[in-house]
């Protein structure tokens, strides 16, 4: 089962309470104040997990609650700090607070950490009051409470490669032949309810990850079909394929049809570098690119997957042009900014 959002409920720990106390020792009758501060409440931090690839277990428990500090004691002892929580989630997650729909922020590496609710402060004792006009105060202060809030868990898959395409274009027989990935493949329309990714492993320990995504439609933009609950997991892809089958009615409208849902979602996702991929090469018998006017694709393939034609010329545009992307960022981040 595949879980791409939830709502969880988080309480950091409240601060313990500062203690009023004053020192009882032998032969010292007016012994001072020496009541210790309340400790601090645990923090709840959200952090990126690769081993985890949904927010189903988030689907078990949607409330957690850090541990309180504990109070002050005498002898100017203070309270221990509450336990933190660390709520764990797959790279690509984006926390936003469910009430004010605030952007808290993304989680995209394994290990980053991001505070989500800070526990509360531990009161002071009544030895911090003490003054030399003052020497037996008996003021003490409770702890804070803890940040409560609800919050948003959104997951956003990252992949290099993002397959774009109608029910039944061919993208998970694609998926499946190129990488491990086991996705379910019927024939019948929407067969794939849920974004897989996959893992292709070219030659010289090369690999890249490809994700497909399930069929789009026209209107997908506006939540038609599968629609927006799909749409968002190709943002972060760095590259996007457009699967159009071969026995397609009308090759161009289709593409263009496919261009236009994506430019309608987000005009910065139809900017990203793209191929068209015309599948289902076997059912010619023969070689064969349909004529298609396609400005701006890097390039135009046809394949059969299931006959593994055509893949390794795919494959190896699709590591050529993540090259050159990479080698873009790697030029761009080493040349300085202008004042």
């Amino acid at each position: 089962m595949f879980i791409d959002r939830v709502v969880v409920r988080v309480e950091a720990g409240t601060g313990g309470s500062g203690c009023t106390s004053f020192r009882r020792e032998f032969r010292v009758p007016m012994g001072g104040p020496d009541g210790g501060d309340g400790g601090r409440g645990g923090d709840i931090f959200v952090r990126g997990d690769s081993n985890l690839a949904t927010l189903l277990d988030y689907t078990y428990r949607d409330r957690w609650v850090a541990e309180r500090g504990e109070h002050g004691m005498g002898s100017n002892k203070s309270g221990h700090a509450g336990k933190d929580i660390i709520l764990p989630v797959p790279p690509g997650t984006v926390l936003r607070d469910a009430d004010t729909k605030e952007l808290i922020g993304e989680i995209l590496d394994d290990g980053q950490e991001i505070l989500i609710a800070q526990g509360g402060r531990g009161g002071k004792g009544n030895s911090f009051f003490a003054t030399a006009t003052h020497q037996a105060p008996r003021e003490w202060q409770p702890g804070e409470e803890g940040q409560i809030r609800s919050l948003e868990l959104e997951l956003k898959l990252i992949a290099d490669i993002g397959l774009v395409g109608q029910p039944n274009a061919g993208k998970s027989t694609l998926l499946s032949v190129i990488s491990a990935a086991h996705p379910k493949i019927g024939d019948y329309p929407f067969t794939t309810l849920s974004p897989n990714l996959g893992v292709v492993q070219l030659s010289d320990g090369r690999t890249f990850v490809v994700a497909d995504i399930p069929g789009i439609i026209e209107g997908a933009h506006e939540g038609k079909g599968l629609g927006l609950q799909f749409l968002r997991h190709i943002e972060r892809t760095r590259l996007l394929a457009f699967l159009v089958p071969i026995d397609a009615m009308d090759w161009q409208a289709e593409y263009d049809q496919l261009r236009a849902e994506i430019a309608a979602y987000s005009r910065d996702l139809a900017a990203k570098p793209h191929c068209v991929v015309f599948t289902k090469l076997d059912l010619l018998g023969e070689s064969y690119v349909p004529p298609i006017e396609a400005p701006g694709a890097f390039g135009i393939f046809s394949i059969s997957a299931p006959g593994r034609q055509g893949l390794d010329a795919l494959t190896a545009a699709w590591w050529t042009e993540l090259l050159k992307l990479k080698h873009q960022a790697i030029a761009k981040a080493a040349t300085p900014s202008l004042p």
